[in-house]
């Protein structure tokens, strides 16, 4: 959430975080009209307090006059239905103050977070910058197969009987398939616990509607979450939710900061407005496992956090071998409340391109103030909202695709990578 506060300020060089702010709903492609609209009613609200601060002054005057004309044994009736009056009109300016603020505080929910300095301009995809390639593009001296071949021909995944019992975009992984997910899993876990430091966390698989509005999926996002009927749950489209809430309304001290987490959970996402894109094998799944990395820091830290935290991700593709690129996203790419992002994409030689397999946020305060999440300082003074950092270290069955596709042999037959070996009982290949 963008602070109302900031908007309204002005800078001394003669720029405001206004123009600025508004510039960056320009480069990311937004309509600047629901900001205008911000601003009027928060004048409006302002406009009404100081009017009900008026009368409640007028009104105070009012009854110590009436308590002076009693002690008198003078009539005060004259005075006291002006007092009631004003009475009944502080009351209606304070109700329509609260509804207005209420309102500010609803459409301050459906703007994104300001991009920052170092994010190029651009529309698309196509205008984010390629920061780094990490090894070659696996070539082959045949024709590579896709990962839903690999897998169907060694009858390791079952997309047919998956539509039987749920419907498209599931799969049932079976032997090898499920066992390496299983591994992958294990290996990411162990990884970013014992050599990353980052705390284990198994977080619930479901969450309210309020955790939804403090990571800044809701209210904008609510199409593309399943909600379970009657209830005010949703199921998780990734570990993100919960455990960024997990200090939901709690002040931390300095000292506290950074804490980090490394989250295992399945992930389910509605996929609205995605229909006929990747809709064959794993890529775009109704529900699907990841791995996620959380960060809660210090303002000043979180952008080295933000190196550090990619850093972290990229890691498992290193030790697993796998060509990947990593990109700095463009405002017109960047996620909703991301004030900067890095993706990474690994290398799929079956689908010949570079696939999205981690985004690396950095959101700055923008969802501690949703969820307000604050610390102490040091130095005693006021409590200030943490940073907080997110990516995906990684999405497990992506990188289960890329393995079937970077690992394959001539005759169908898969490598594993010597990373897993130790978690698949030494295992060396699918066949």
């Amino acid at each position: 959430m963008i602070d109302i506060k900031l908007l309204e300020k002005k800078a001394e060089n003669g720029t405001s975080y206004f123009d600025d702010y508004k510039q960056g709903l320009i480069n990311r492609g937004a309509s600047t009209e629901i900001l205008e609209q911000i601003m009027k009613a928060n004048i409006t609200r302002k406009e009404m307090i100081n009017t009900a601060e008026t009368e409640k002054a007028r009104q105070n005057k009012l009854s110590a006059e009436v308590g002076q004309l009693k002690r008198e044994g003078k009539d005060a009736s004259h005075i006291l239905s002006q007092v009631d009056q004003l009475k009944a009109r502080v009351k209606e300016l304070e109700t329509q103050a609260a509804e207005t603020d209420a309102k500010v505080y609803d459409l301050l929910l459906t703007i994104p977070n300001k991009p920052h300095s170092s994010v190029p301009v651009g529309k698309s995809e196509h205008d984010n910058k390629v920061v780094k390639t990490v090894g070659e593009p696996k070539k082959f001296s045949f024709k590579a197969k896709e990962h839903i071949e690999l897998g169907e021909k060694l009858n390791i995944l079952d997309f047919e009987r998956a539509a039987k019992v749920t419907g498209a975009r599931f799969t049932f992984l079976k032997g090898a398939a499920a066992q390496m997910e299983r591994a992958l899993i294990q290996f990411m876990m162990d990884m970013h616990s014992t050599q990353h430091g980052y705390t284990e966390m198994i977080p619930p698989f479901m969450a309210n509607y309020n955790s939804f509005v403090g990571t800044g999926q809701f209210p904008k996002f609510k199409e593309d979450v399943f909600k379970l009927e009657g209830t005010d749950y949703c199921l998780i489209p990734t570990a993100e939710v919960p455990v960024t809430n997990y200090y939901n309304n709690e002040t931390l001290t300095e000292d506290q900061l950074p804490q980090s987490f490394c989250a295992y959970s399945p992930c389910f996402r509605s996929e609205a407005g995605s229909a006929g894109k990747d809709t064959k094998g794993l890529i775009r799944q109704h529900q699907f496992n990841k791995v996620e990395l959380m960060t809660f820091c210090h303002p000043s830290q979180s952008y080295e956090v933000h190196e550090q935290l990619t850093s972290h991700a990229e890691k498992i593709l290193t030790e697993l071998e796998l060509s990947y690129r990593k990109s700095l996203l463009c405002t017109g790419d960047m996620g909703f409340g991301s004030a900067k992002t890095y993706d990474l994409e690994v290398w799929m030689p079956g689908q010949n391109t570079y696939r999205e397999i981690s985004s690396c946020s950095n959101f700055e305060d923008f969802q501690a103030r949703r969820a307000n999440i604050r610390f102490k300082p040091k130095d005693g003074g006021k409590p200030q909202f943490v940073h907080t950092l997110n990516g995906s270290g990684l999405a497990v069955g992506r990188t289960l695709i890329s393995i079937f596709e970077n690992y394959q042999r001539e005759d169908g037959s898969i490598e594993i990578p010597k990373a897993l070996r130790g978690y698949m009982g030494n295992k060396t290949e699918i066949k």
